[in-house]
């Protein structure tokens, strides 16, 4: 399929076998010849040579840098030490990179490609299924701080997106329902017949409802490719108090879709008090959340006042002001900035 931007249009893949075609699949996108496959600790043994193998068949010359698994490898640093080992392997301005692992790889590739003698292009290679669904689209790319995540990046759109939905299968069942957390955003915010389908979901045939999920993002991105006009932020639905908990829990008690799953509870509660959203709406979003195993309650252990001490890092604060994004009823969300501090407290307390 053809993803459209207001300046940057690229093609995704979404198919079977996909990886084991990868040299001849880029070829038609890129002619040049140096690369850097990045990957992680976790991915690059599963795929890493097979991709290296494929890329060399069709007369690439891949460099695979593989740096540790997790979010805590998502840094300027971490960033800085790969642009070394590329300079150390010849690659120049004709080069490009590949991320071939989960989100923080694609948004550590991205970051890197975006920086790379100031911009050379990127090749989506995801693995999981929320980042197929989710970061792989659009360009956002980054790295996180001491203070917050994705503090410091890049808008750098994709050159290419490959999506092998056999590479899922190496999934642990955590990782692989993590995705539905996006996956149900996105049907919240824009599509309410899909969330009437996802109780369903075969797990079999996942291409139509990747396929779909890109759509949804995608057109939302093409309104406000540079995240300027407020329209991507309906993006963000679940996120403003789902990151805060990834912080509060030092990127460890949960997975990124875990954490947003909280955080659409949160972001339901104050859309009940905000914006009219049905309790029989926020209770169906919960039990679909429940039905992957996603969690919508914090374990009493876990530091509250932490998650509220998070929020004021997050990007969508400005002047003092958060822009939060509510949903009237499932299928349709808005960005207002009539929530305050004690509303998301309520909504935090709550959960």
């Amino acid at each position: 399929m053809e993803i459209h931007g207001a300046v940057n249009s690229y093609s995704a893949f979404i198919s079977s076998g996909l990886l084991e075609q990868l040299g001849t699949c880029t070829r038609k996108h890129l002619t040049r010849q140096r690369c850097a496959i990045i990957s992680d600790a976790n991915v690059a043994p599963l795929f890493g040579e097979h991709a290296k193998q494929s890329l060399m068949a069709a007369g690439f010359q891949p460099t695979l840098i593989m740096i540790p698994a997790g979010e805590t490898s998502k840094t300027l640093e971490q960033a800085g030490a790969i642009c070394d080992q590329m300079i150390a392997a010849g690659l120049d301005r004709q080069s490009f990179v590949i991320g071939l692992g989960g989100g923080v790889i694609g948004d550590i590739s991205g970051f890197v490609a975006a920086i790379f003698l100031r911009g050379i292009p990127h090749v989506q290679i995801p693995t999981t299924l929320l980042a197929m669904v989710d970061s792989s689209i659009g360009g956002k790319t980054g790295v996180n701080t001491r203070d917050g995540k994705n503090l410091l990046g890049a808008i750098h759109p994709p050159a290419l997106v490959i999506d092998d939905v056999d590479v899922l299968k190496a999934l642990p069942r955590r990782e692989f329902n993590q995705g539905f957390a996006e996956i149900i955003k996105h049907a919240i915010i824009a599509d309410a017949e899909m969330f009437t389908t996802l109780k369903d979901v075969d797990p079999e045939n996942l291409a139509p409802l990747i396929r779909r999920n890109i759509e949804i993002k995608s057109e939302i991105v093409a309104k406000d490719e540079r995240d300027r006009t407020g329209e991507r932020a309906l993006l963000n639905f679940g996120h403003t108090v789902g990151h805060a908990i990834e912080r509060a829990g030092d990127y460890k008690r949960f997975l990124h879709g875990e954490a947003i799953s909280l955080g659409l509870i949160a972001a339901c509660d104050v859309s009940m008090k905000k914006a009219g959203l049905l309790r029989d709406q926020r209770d169906a979003i919960a039990n679909l959340l429940r039905q992957f195993d996603l969690p919508t309650q914090l374990p009493k252990d876990f530091p509250r006042e932490s998650i509220f001490k998070a929020l004021p890092y997050d990007k969508k604060f400005e002047r003092g002001k958060i822009r939060f994004v509510v949903a009237p009823r499932i299928g349709a969300a808005h960005v207002t900035t009539d929530v305050t501090m004690d509303d998301i407290q309520k909504a935090v307390d709550a959960l």
